[in-house]
C-alpha cells in the first residue's frame, strides 16, 4: 500500500440538488426491519460482490471474508440487531462497537477498542418536504465505521449511500485495492464534501434574511432567523467533533492507518477546518443579523412616536386656541354674527398648524 501506487480522484463540486432527500428526523434510534446488507472483497486483483443473504454467507467463507492479501467492505443500510449480530461474530467486533452500531443516537466520536478504531460521524440531508417558515433544512443522520484488520464496516441509514461519492465513479477496484484504511478515507471525504452544499446553502439564506431584517423586519424574518440558527447549531454539531476524529487519526499511532494514508487524511482535515471557520463566521453573521432585526424594529417604534408626537403638537396647537374662545362662539360664527376678530384668530390657527406642520416633515417627524 505504497503512497505511490494511491492516485487520489479529482474533487468534483457537489451541487445542492444532489443532496439526497429524507424524512424529517434528528438522531434517534435506527430504523429496523428494512436491513440490507452489501459485500465486497478484493483479492487476486479482482473484486467479487455479494448482497443481502447471500453476502452473510459468504462473509463466514475464508473466500469471502478477510484474508492476509484481501480487503473486505461490509456495508450496512439500516441495519437490524440480527443482521449487526451476525456480522459482528464473523468479525470479531467488541459488544460494546455491536450496540453502538445497532441503537445508534451516538455522539461524533473516534475509539479504539480491542484492535479496532469505531468512528461515528454523521451525514446532513435535506427534508423530503419544503421546511416550513423557522423549520429546518438540515437532517443529521448517523454513519458507524468499524476499521479492522483487512476489513471496513460501515453502517449508515438507506437514504444514503455511500458509494455515491466521487472516489467511487471509477468502481470499487481502485479503492479496495488500496486497503480498507484507504475506503475509509473515501467514505469520510465523501461524508465531509456532503458538508459544503448545506453551508453554502446556509450562507445564502444568511445573506437573503440580512436584507429582509433591514427592509421588511417582520415576524415571519424573525422565525426564520431562528430557524436559521437551529440548523447552524445542527451543521456545526456534525462538523465540530470531525476535527478531533481526524486529529486522531493523522497524529495516533494506529497500526491500522497504513503512513502513507496520513496525508489523504490530513487533506480532508484541512477541509473540516476550513469548514468550520465558515460555520463560525455564519453563526457571527445570524447573531449580528438579530441584532439588527431588534435595533429595527426598535428604531421603527420611535420612528412612529416621532410621527406621533408631531400629531400632537399640531392638534395640540389647534384645540389649545380654539379653547380660549369656548364652543359659545360657535352658534353666532354660524349665524353670521361674530365679529371679525373671530375669523382672524380662525385663519391664524390654521397658518400655524400648516407651518407646523411644513416644519415636522422636513425634519421628518410626521
Amino acid at each position: 500500500m505504497s503512497p505511490a501506487s494511491r492516485s487520489r480522484p479529482s474533487r468534483a463540486k457537489v451541487l445542492w440538488a444532489e443532496i439526497p432527500r429524507v424524512g424529517r428526523a434528528h438522531g434517534g434510534a435506527r430504523r429496523s426491519g428494512n436491513g440490507h446488507v452489501r459485500l465486497s472483497r478484493w483479492a487476486g486483483d479482482r473484486v467479487a460482490e455479494w448482497e443481502g443473504e447471500a453476502a452473510l454467507s459468504a462473509l463466514s467463507k475464508p473466500t469471502g471474508g478477510p484474508g492476509p492479501k484481501a480487503t473486505v467492505w461490509i456495508d450496512l443500510a439500516d441495519p437490524d440487531p440480527l443482521m449487526v449480530s451476525r456480522v459482528g461474530a464473523v468479525l470479531g467486533l467488541h459488544p460494546l462497537i455491536a450496540e453502538d452500531v445497532v441503537e445508534g443516537n451516538q455522539r461524533a466520536k473516534i475509539e479504539v477498542t480491542a484492535g479496532l478504531v469505531h468512528i461515528v460521524m454523521f451525514v446532513l440531508e435535506a427534508p423530503e418536504t419544503a421546511p416550513s417558515i423557522g423549520g429546518a433544512f438540515v437532517v443529521a443522520r448517523e454513519v458507524d465505521l468499524v476499521l479492522g484488520e483487512g476489513f471496513l464496516l460501515s453502517s449508515h441509514p438507506g437514504s444514503w449511500d455511500p458509494r455515491s461519492g466521487d472516489h467511487f465513479r471509477a468502481g470499487l477496484a481502485p479503492i479496495l485495492k488500496a486497503g480498507p484504511d484507504h475506503v475509509l478515507w473515501a467514505i469520510l471525504d465523501a461524508i465531509v464534501d456532503g458538508y459544503f452544499p448545506f453551508a453554502d446553502h446556509l450562507e445564502d439564506l444568511i445573506d437573503s434574511l440580512q436584507d429582509d431584517v433591514v427592509d421588511r423586519p417582520t415576524r415571519q424574518t424573525l422565525e426564520r432567523l431562528f430557524g436559521l440558527k437551529r440548523d447552524l447549531i445542527a451543521v456545526r454539531r456534525a462538523v465540530s467533533p470531525v476535527r478531533e476524529i481526524l486529529n486522531q487519526l493523522t497524529n495516533r499511532e494506529l497500526t491500522l492507518i497504513d503512513a502513507g494514508e496520513i496525508l489523504y487524511f490530513r487533506d480532508i482535515y484541512d477541509h473540516v477546518i476550513r469548514l468550520a471557520d465558515e460555520l463560525d463566521t455564519d453563526r457571527e453573521l445570524v447573531a449580528a443579523s438579530v441584532e439588527i432585526y431588534l435595533s429595527t424594529i426598535n428604531n421603527n417604534l420611535s420612528l412612529i412616536m416621532k410621527r406621533l408626537t408631531g400629531v400632537t403638537v399640531i392638534l395640540a396647537g389647534i384645540g389649545g386656541i380654539a379653547g380660549i374662545f369656548g364652543m359659545s362662539e360657535a352658534g353666532l360664527a354660524f349665524s353670521g354674527a361674530e365679529a371679525g376678530g373671530f375669523w382672524l384668530v380662525t385663519v391664524i390657527v390654521i397658518a400655524i398648524a400648516v407651518v407646523a406642520a411644513v416644519i415636522l416633515r422636513r425634519i421628518d417627524w410626521i
